[in-house]
């Protein structure tokens, strides 16, 4: 998984529900391709902003064949998590590699974990590197979202008709610090066919979207289910209408593009009898970049690194003697 992508970036969010079970990679990776905006101010405009020069149709086709190249970029990351729910806070670290997504449970409400559960992480961890067909098979799991998310991303410039709805400015948690941010409204296209179940979800979002022109990358992605849809990711089930999904992404450090926030608020069912409700905010931050080729069980060893690094108490700032007359 490329952190680069906008939308291959959730894999790791995904995995977690997968294992949840509660709901399926469909609502967060096919609900994330677009998605509308509830009761939100509109975005101030830029004074004396230029006709766009694209058609809001052909900004999005640039801005998706970003997204889709960015999944072969070769960056990975370390990086942290902290999601809140109805239960709590649970506060993650990631780290991609060469093998799969490498990921531990750090804090829980905002507390250090128990040294017993600290333990069962590690040994959650200890366990797929001793078992390769197990790695194998996480990775497998991750490349099949990967490949399904991409046929989703691809159909956005065809699922929907786009139309400007000004502009605003970018900062460290949206798009780039200073750079200016396209608005785009999209509804569903009425002539729109979708190939497979995956895509059905499309036909009943609506809402908007904001795109760095210049860097041709997605910076938020904010909207409802206008109706309840269908989808098919592994599992069939159905959305409820009214669910609403929002993720934003910025541009890292080191120049790459990566996820920052995501809120999640849906209901629905799976396999027509088991029910669906999912209401989470998570954060991510503190984004490095780390070797191209790493390993899964380097990856391990930086997770402990990290999670030892964090644990430690911040070193006493010295006391500031202030300067008397010169």
């Amino acid at each position: 998984m490329k952190t680069g992508n906008f939308i291959i970036h959730l894999l790791h969010f995904g995995g977690f529900l997968r294992r949840r079970r509660g709901c399926t990679m469909a609502l967060v990776l096919a609900c994330a391709t677009l998605l509308a905006a509830q009761d939100l101010a509109p975005e101030p405009k830029t004074p004396a902003a230029k006709a766009p020069e694209l058609t809001a149709g052909e900004l999005v086709e640039q801005a998706v064949a970003h997204e889709v190249a960015a999944a072969n970029d070769p960056v990975k990351h370390l990086f942290r998590s902290r999601k809140q729910t109805a239960n709590g806070s649970q506060t993650r670290l990631y780290v991609e590699t060469n093998e799969a997504m490498a990921g531990m449970l750090i804090a829980s409400n905002d507390q250090p974990l128990p040294a017993e559960q600290e333990q069962s992480e590690d040994g959650h961890l200890q366990w797929l590197m001793d078992n390769p067909d197990q790695l194998r098979k996480k990775h497998a799991r991750e490349k099949e979202d990967a490949d399904r998310t991409l046929r989703i991303i691809k159909a956005l410039p065809d699922a929907f008709l786009y139309e400007y709805a000004g502009t605003t400015m970018g900062n460290e948690l949206i798009g780039r610090t200073g750079e200016s941010l396209v608005r785009l409204h999209f509804k569903p296209n009425p002539s729109y066919s979708p190939p497979s179940r995956e895509e059905e979800v499309l036909a009943g979002m609506e809402g908007y979207a904001m795109i760095d022109a210049k860097a041709q990358r997605l910076a938020r992605i904010d909207g409802t289910l206008f109706k309840d849809v269908n989808f098919g990711w592994g599992l069939f089930g159905h959305l409820d209408k009214g669910g609403h999904l929002r993720i934003q992404q910025a541009e890292a450090e080191d120049h790459t593009w990566v996820i920052t926030e995501m809120s999640l608020n849906f209901t629905g069912r799976i396999l027509l009898f088991k029910s669906l409700h999912q209401v989470s905010d998570e954060v991510l931050s503190d984004f490095r970049p780390v070797p191209g080729d790493l390993t899964f069980a380097r990856g391990v060893e930086m997770l402990k690194a990290e999670r030892a690094r964090l644990a430690r108490p911040a070193a006493a700032t010295p006391p500031q003697v202030a300067a008397g007359p010169q």
